[in-house]
């Protein structure tokens, strides 16, 4: 089976809008900010609405005005060149201000964000006199050699209580913390708040798949999940009938519904029995959602096999 593709970067946005919850209206999130033109874009840039703006996650304790934020996965390096270069990003956005120094260099700040801690790029930092230390756990600030005050947050280093959404995106979950994601996500209420937890979710989900078959066996878990990723059924669905009247456009509106539904109803068996329902339970679900018959519904039951 070819290997899904994760999208760490729109559960990194999301998670730092979850991280900084408490203070978010404060700020302003542009997510993916072009400098000028492709492919110089900023992962996440973070501003303060105004200068009393005060933030109680650590993540924020070095945050001024402006605050580049540049997130790597837990595949990609980071190294010297990767830190000169977010230092270099900051620059071109101090430079490009509307008008002469409307940034100031002494409002911008920059933060690189990884799962692992960059042990090569510490290294470097002591083998050439960088002076580095660390405030919090997880945290380091480089206090010389950078033109802009800057810090690493080493994701596994967090609190996995205080910070469990950046926890979360990581290829290495275990079922206890897996868990314990699923919890905190069942107990959002906000519908923004869910949507980004959703985004989180979705990454987790996706880099940690031997997790979730171990959830399988658990039908309380099971459940939950199946009731948080009810959205994500939802676009499945609406995709299927999409394609579907896409397709049927060249055949006539009534093919082309029929067509959608037909995808709609294969995606969510496909996808209740990648999360382990059986099929009698999927059989009777189908048929009270779409108004099948058993012997329609069985026939959606024999595709997928």
């Amino acid at each position: 089976m070819e290997e899904t593709k994760v999208q760490w970067h729109p559960g990194f946005v999301a998670a730092m809008n979850l991280e900084l919850a408490e203070d978010r209206d404060g700020l302003i999130f542009e997510k993916e900010y072009n400098l000028n033109t492709k492919p110089l874009e900023i992962d996440l840039l973070v501003i303060k609405k105004a200068a009393s703006v005060r933030i109680g996650n650590e993540i924020g304790a070095l945050f001024r005005g402006h605050n580049i934020m540049e997130y790597k996965s837990p595949r990609d390096a980071l190294d010297i060149d990767a830190f000169y270069k977010a230092g270099a990003y900051a620059s071109l956005y101090k430079s490009y201000g509307a008008t002469l120094d409307a940034v100031r260099a002494e409002d911008v700040t920059v933060s690189l964000v990884r799962e692992a801690r960059p042990d090569g790029l510490l290294r470097y930092f002591r083998e050439h006199g960088y002076m580095v230390s660390k405030p919090y756990c997880g945290i380091y600030y480089i206090k010389s050699n950078v033109l802009f005050p800057t810090q690493i947050i080493v994701i596994r280093e967090l609190d996995e209580a205080s910070h469990i959404w950046l926890g979360a995106l990581s290829e290495r979950m275990e079922k206890q913390k897996m868990v314990r994601l699923l919890e905190r996500v069942e107990k959002l209420s906000g519908k923004e708040e869910r949507e980004f937890a959703d985004s989180v979710l979705e990454v987790s989900v996706g880099a940690n798949r031997q997790v979730i078959e171990e959830l399988r066996g658990d039908g309380r878990m099971c459940q939950a999940l199946m009731e948080i990723m009810e959205p994500e059924l939802l676009l499945k669905r609406q995709e299927g009938i999409k394609e579907g009247l896409k397709e049927g456009l060249k055949e006539g509106l009534k093919e082309g519904l029929k067509e959608g539904l037909k995808k709609g109803i294969s995606g969510t068996v496909e996808t209740l029995r990648e999360f382990g329902h059986g099929d009698l339970e999927i059989k009777n679900a189908i048929m009270q959602r779409y108004e099948l018959t058993a012997e329609e519904a069985e026939k959606y039951l024999c595709e997928e096999i």
